[in-house]
């Protein structure tokens, strides 16, 4: 069964770089999100972990849980972290799941084809694309995210994505194109522009079906 936005996300056991986990216990009553790499020692992701190395200070304000996942052994996982280390200037803390045998990836629907990228299945194995799944605390799948193995993520604007996910389920809004935090967002198409005024402290109609909202301060 194909997986969807509102799918509960596979739960699955796995070792990983700091220790044997339960994916769901793991992720406990925390956001997570997991992202695959077609192989260790392979230079963009090399850049890829470095980066949300340096971002996890920004993902643990938000309450979330980094899970990175490539089809390499634990051995070689510990070898590439400390290039990841050296290169990048960092110290990788949250774990790397190994997954060999490509199951997790099978059951995420990762692996490449011949037909989009044959430089990415060698011998007739697949190696993962370049997915990214944003999982809620009732482990549902809020966001789904597949970059081709050419091309590296921009996380960024996956904590732009958690941000608006996050306040879209405190408050009765959407964000716009290029939102960040602390801009002006969208009304609910649910919520009256009668209504809306009583929860926002600014609202701006710029048509009967869109209205911009300041958020309260608090």
């Amino acid at each position: 069964m194909a997986l969807r936005l509102g799918s509960i996300a596979p739960d699955f056991d796995a070792e990983t770089t700091t220790g044997d986990i339960n994916f769901h216990k793991s992720i406990d009553n925390s956001w997570a999100v997991l992202f695959s790499h077609p192989a260790d020692f392979t230079p963009v992701c090399t850049t890829e972990l470095g980066r949300v190395a340096k971002l996890e200070p920004e993902f643990a304000k938000r309450n979330v849980r980094v899970f990175g996942l490539s089809t390499n052994d634990l051995s070689d996982h510990a070898k590439w972290v400390d290039d990841i280390n050296e290169v990048n200037n960092v110290n990788l803390k949250f774990p790397i799941i190994a997954d060999k045998d490509r199951k997790i990836a099978t059951l995420y629907d990762m692996l490449d084809s011949v037909e989009h990228d044959p430089t990415n299945v060698v011998d007739g194995i697949p190696f993962t694309v370049r997915s990214v799944f944003v999982i809620d605390p009732a482990k549902k799948i809020r966001l789904i995210l597949t970059y081709p193995a050419s091309c590296g993520r921009n996380f960024d604007e996956i904590l732009r994505c958690i941000d608006s996910l996050q306040l879209s389920d405190k408050q009765p809004i959407a964000t716009p194109a290029d939102w960040q935090k602390g801009d002006d967002v969208i009304v609910h198409v649910g919520v009256s522009t009668e209504r809306a005024k009583e929860i926002f402290p600014k609202v701006k109609e710029a048509l009967p079906y869109l209205r911009f909202a300041k958020l309260p301060e608090n």
